[in-house]
């Protein structure tokens, strides 16, 4: 049995989307049926604002959909010392995906 020849391994599947949270800070975004056999490799970007620091996690990841939570916070003086006040769900922020199978 011969072992010449070459292979080419098939591209990875890469899926963009861009969405807008809810009241509850999350957004979601549902891929393609078929589009994924796995979980997969998920990256974001938050959209600038103008107030605040936000932050995004990942709060779900399956081959058909990817929820995120954006939580935004402000900063606080406390005995003349600034700090990060505590994170709140942050709605309408627009958030950018992009999905790359493994």
């Amino acid at each position: 049995m011969s072992t010449r020849g070459s292979y080419t391994a098939p591209a990875a599947r890469v899926e963009r989307a861009r969405g807008v949270t809810d009241a509850n800070g999350l957004v979601t975004f549902t891929w393609p049926a078929g589009a994924f056999s796995a979980p997969p490799v998920v990256t974001h970007a938050i959209e600038a604002g103008t107030v605040g620091v936000r932050t995004a996690r990942i709060t779900a990841n399956t081959a058909a959909a990817t929820t995120m939570q954006v939580l935004v916070t402000t900063g606080v003086t406390v005995l003349g010392i600034s700090v990060l006040g505590p994170g709140v769900p942050a709605s309408g922020v627009t958030v950018h995906s992009i999905a790359v199978s493994q």
